[in-house]
């Protein structure tokens, strides 16, 4: 049953996993997690996982626990020792010394409700005003601007000039890390090569491939997956009370997400064991065959044998 793959397995392919502890995951994350699972591996690639916990406030105790117990039920089997941001921090706080040292890095003061009465738009009002950057919220300066970029599935991506040359937050007033500079600075360290996940992260790709510039470090690849959503607009999310996916009885929502990925599994797959299926998906697998929009509208219980989803 398996095809041909269009292009030769990628060498040195290395790809990743990122979830936030902030709950359980959702059959919108198991697409992200399948879909960056099945690219890593069809390449003949490593696949790390990495807890995203760097924003402490939306952390809930034992949900890291609970991701990599369902990743495991679900015949995702990471290659390394999983990562986690908040042992990481001496990382990041390196790459802001780096980036002060080239003078890129100012202290700003400027409260949300300030910069949304002004547009939404950060203008750089405090980078003048040399503030001490104790205590504050950091902004780099924006010098590598990124308005558009190609996506391996969506195609040609453009961002809106005023936003991709905004000098956006690295390091918030609270003194967490911006989830901006985290991210890259992750991505660098690990070796990660080529990025899977979803297309709400289209916009904030432009601003990570400018950091990447500005740190002089190559980018990865990036491909964004459609969005599951409810309906148009509204994307299966923690925030949104999506429901937690079965761990007990994995089978039917990994034969959904298969679907919903362009590989048109039969049910009969469903008289096979995990690991067989996640076999039968590598197999199959090919990039080009994954929808080119960026919401895929599910129809049906998540959970059912035979889903129906609506592509946006």
């Amino acid at each position: 049953m398996s095809t041909t793959a269009v292009t030769a397995p990628m060498r040195n392919y290395r790809g990743r996993f990122a979830p936030s502890p902030s709950g359980p995951l959702h059959f919108g994350s198991l697409v992200a997690a399948v879909g960056s699972y099945l690219d890593a591996k069809s390449n003949q690639g490593a696949w790390l996982v990495r807890i995203e916990d760097i924003d402490t406030t939306r952390v809930i105790e034992g949900a890291d626990t609970d991701i990599l117990t369902t990743l495991e039920a679900y015949g995702l089997q990471w290659d390394e020792d999983v990562a986690y941001q908040t042992k990481r921090h001496h990382l990041y706080a390196h790459t802001i010394e780096y980036l002060n040292s080239q003078q890129g890095v100012y202290a700003c003061h400027c409260s949300r409700k300030e910069i949304k009465a002004l547009g939404g738009i950060y203008q750089g009002h405090c980078q003048s005003l040399q503030h001490s950057q104790q205590n504050s919220a950091l902004r780099l300066i924006q010098r590598h601007a990124t308005c558009h970029y190609n996506d391996l599935i969506q195609g040609d991506i453009n961002v809106d000039h005023a936003l991709a040359h905004e000098d956006y937050l690295i390091k918030r007033s609270d003194g967490l890390y911006a989830y901006q500079l985290v991210v890259v600075v992750d991505d660098i360290e690990q070796g990660i090569t080529n990025v899977v996940r979803g297309a709400d992260l289209l916009e904030p790709t432009a601003r990570q491939l400018s950091l990447f510039k500005q740190l002089d470090k190559p980018a990865p690849r990036y491909a964004h997956l459609p969005l599951a959503v409810a309906k148009p607009g509204f994307k299966l999310s923690k925030q949104n009370y999506a429901p937690a996916i079965d761990i007990k009885n994995p089978k039917p929502a990994l034969l959904n997400a298969f679907e919903f990925l362009g590989l048109a599994p039969s049910t009969e797959l469903l008289s096979l064991n995990i690991d067989e299926m996640m076999t039968w998906a590598i197999n199959n697998y090919t990039l080009q065959n994954i929808p080119k929009v960026q919401q895929i509208q599910i129809s049906q219980q998540l959970q059912s044998k035979a889903p129906q989803f609506t592509h946006l």
